[in-house]
């Protein structure tokens, strides 16, 4: 009967598919394109016309298969993809894009601005929310090409210096380039999203021309503009630009403060803690000490030398001074139970000693510190300091040997 006849016809696309999702997951792309050969044979004798969720299946599993099988090549995804375009109205930019994004991996970077300036001619019916949004995705990497365009004028000009007449035939289309670029990559970041290297490339344009005001009030509205969703990087951009332009310390130190509260990890907490360190605020030097602290209890910076002679410094000064112990007590009670075994085992000992002599001096200090003269740490380092006779070694033991009861204070 018709009846049995289509429930047989869909058991078997749904088998097809399901050999299809089986060969996707093992990686066996050759059988995956068998089976999605047989799916679509099979949706051809189909005549339901219930092809909506179909073809997008095969898009997406045509595109993955395409894209890792040995055998295929640039000039058969470019034929597949001009074939998706014609699946689907409300699928064409999504396949524009997707189709930009290969040919910019390969390298083919005309041939991506050529698609891009096609998609976006394209009109067909009144444009819903989601198509004006993906038109300005295909204008904004449109704007990425002609940023890719002028930053490659701008080498040129860099490199011949003053030239006469060959620098003012290059200034004359890095301008152009510059236009165009900024105009689509200033729309595309007033949309709420993640727009990251849209961003840079704006702000880039805009610095170099010296429009470093129009520059600032992107990167703020990136960063503090609550319809955009959190994003670390909006604000790593926005101390790189302060720094760059030599902000005030004020300002530099209040974007670096959100920076810390959201990635207490970021690697320019190091600079942060250097500018708190310098600050004859002592609220401020507190938090040098606790945004130190912070950093280290990341696994990436367990052996960054830096980060522990900047712990150091302001240990060592502590304990010199005999003020502000109580500091160093409150962050390290909440550590005291697990930074011995994460930071300071005899195995760490050994091995920093052999990698890096100057993290192990920066470490044992620490150590002794913190663990007084009896911790692993500081006596197996300190040990072989004193036996290759290194003056600063011998020094080191001195110091937690005479400041041990600052540890006693530290620990009780």
């Amino acid at each position: 009967s018709s009846h049995e006849h289509k429930l047989n016809f869909k058991r078997s696309k749904e088998a097809c598919l399901s050999y299809i999702q089986d060969a996707l997951l093992q990686k066996q792309w050759k059988r995956a394109a068998e089976f999605l050969t047989c799916y679509v044979e099979s949706l051809e004798k189909d005549y339901s016309r219930e092809h909506i969720g179909p073809s997008e299946m095969i898009w997406r599993i045509g595109t993955e298969i395409l894209w890792h099988h040995s055998q295929s090549s640039m000039k058969e995804f470019n034929c597949f993809m001009e074939q998706m375009k014609t699946l689907g109205v409300k699928r064409y930019l999504k396949v524009c894009l997707e189709h930009v994004f290969h040919l910019l991996c390969n390298g083919q970077i005309d041939e991506a601005y050529q698609n891009l300036s096609l998609a976006e001619s394209w009109r067909f019916g009144e444009q819903t929310a989601i198509q004006d949004k993906e038109m300005k995705l295909i204008q904004a990497y449109r704007g990425l090409l002609d940023y890719y365009s002028w930053s490659k004028q701008k080498n040129i000009l860099l490199e011949n210096g003053e030239d006469g007449f060959s620098d003012l035939a290059v200034e004359q289309e890095m301008h152009s380039y510059f236009r165009k670029a900024a105009v689509n990559l200033k729309e595309i970041i007033k949309i709420p999203g993640v727009w990251d290297v849209f961003v840079k490339c704006y702000v880039d344009l805009l610095e170099f021309y010296g429009d470093h005001n129009e520059a600032h009030q992107v990167l703020n509205e990136y960063a503090y503009n609550s319809k955009f969703p959190a994003n670390p990087n909006a604000h790593v951009y926005l101390c790189q630009f302060l720094k760059r332009q030599g902000e005030s310390k004020k300002s530099l130190i209040s974007a670096l403060k959100i920076l810390h509260d959201i990635v207490p990890s970021h690697e320019l907490m190091i600079d942060f803690n250097t500018m708190l360190q310098k600050s004859k605020k002592r609220k401020k030097r507190r938090l040098g000490l606790e945004v130190i602290f912070a950093a280290l209890d990341y696994a990436g910076w367990k052996e960054n030398a830096k980060a522990w002679s900047c712990l150091a410094r302001q240990v060592k000064q502590i304990v010199i001074s005999d003020k502000h112990l109580n500091w160093i007590k409150q962050e390290w009670n909440s550590r005291k139970d697990w930074w011995p075994a994460f930071h300071f085992s005899r195995y760490l000992a050994k091995r920093n000693w052999q990698e890096n002599k100057s993290l192990s001096y920066e470490k044992a200090l620490v150590a002794g510190i913190l663990l007084g003269k009896d911790c692993k740490y500081f006596k197996y380092v300190s040990h072989q300091g004193c036996k290759a006779q290194l003056k600063r070694f011998r020094m080191l033991k001195k110091f937690v040997n005479r400041h041990n009861p600052a540890y006693l204070r530290i620990s009780g």
